[in-house]
């Protein structure tokens, strides 16, 4: 298997927050060799909106995993990490989702690529526009600054700070914390 670059978002709106991202970068990092990650947002609920405010980042790296296999360990992350099966859009110590798996697109029972909701998450689209803007979404055929230009809900996201130990465009420093 050669090298892929990927994207994927992480989500906190339980708990230590910042913590918690940190936590998932750390041990996406055992795996995955991260090269960029975006700012720390602030972010309001959607879909369930009667919940705590969101810390949302997201991070592009390269690796040598197969898709299933990299869906099986971010799940398995975020289980590590205290993630509680639970109903859809709930509040969550940490959400990991694969946003784009190179320029592939995928459709099974267990995982589409490009994540399908892209498009309309501003909470998403703000950190990936920071850190890949002319990155083509494969299916839209369109870049992320196009596509956050075109996103309702903007107003609802902040940038909030950076990951301990960043530096902009850069992965944090393992073991800080």
């Amino acid at each position: 298997m050669t090298e892929v670059t990927v994207y994927l978002a992480l989500g906190s709106n339980l708990g230590d927050r910042m913590g918690n991202l940190k936590s998932a970068v750390e041990h996406l990092s055992q795996k995955v060799n991260i090269k960029k990650v975006s700012s720390v947002y602030e972010t309001e609920p959607v879909y369930y909106e009667e919940q705590p405010l969101y810390l949302n980042a997201v991070l592009s790296a390269v690796t040598e995993l197969e898709t299933s296999d990299l869906l099986r360990f971010v799940k398995g992350i975020e289980s590590d990490l205290g993630r509680q099966p639970s109903f859809r859009n709930a509040p969550r110590l940490i959400d990991i989702d694969i946003l784009f798996y190179g320029d592939q697109i995928i459709e099974t029972p267990e995982l589409i690529i490009p994540h399908p909701r892209i498009a309309e998450r501003a909470f998403v689209l703000a950190p990936l526009a920071e850190i890949a803007p002319k990155l083509v979404h494969p299916v839209l055929q369109k870049r992320v600054s196009e596509l956050l230009a075109g996103v309702g809900g903007v107003d609802g996201v902040r940038k909030f700070g950076k990951l301990q130990g960043q530096t902009r465009g850069s992965a944090p420093r393992a073991g800080k914390g």
